[in-house]
């Protein structure tokens, strides 16, 4: 069965939701630069962003405590903002993590007994 219209929008709407997590995430290892997080979310299949979506997004996590930046001279070109986790931004994807696992594996289940009623 394809997909409607609208299920690609709900998509689109649980990605948005989430990509915030997959941000932090990302910086969990080390700080990185705002392109570098573009490149690997749009590396992650199916959580295609731009950005446009993720400096606003990175501005949003930076207001809350999420995250802190700082300038660093680059090697080639203009200096670049870093991003890294804060102790507050750690524990919102700890939170998040377990959140996610029991919500996935509660969807997961659902989403089987769907298709073996098929």
């Amino acid at each position: 069965m394809v997909p409607s219209e609208g299920g690609r929008s709900e998509v689109a709407q649980l990605r948005r939701g989430v990509v915030q997590f997959c941000v932090l995430a990302l910086l969990r290892d080390g700080e990185k630069y705002g392109f570098e997080l573009v490149r690997e979310l749009c590396d992650a299949q199916g959580v295609v962003t731009s950005e446009g979506t993720i400096y606003p997004l990175l501005s949003r996590l930076r207001n809350k405590g999420l995250v802190s930046s700082f300038w660093q001279e680059s090697p080639s070109g203009p200096p670049r903002r870093y991003y890294a986790l804060t102790p507050a931004g750690s524990q919102a994807l700890e939170r998040f993590t377990a959140d996610w696992m029991s919500f996935r594996t509660a969807v997961d289940h659902l989403l089987h007994i769907e298709e073996s009623q098929a």
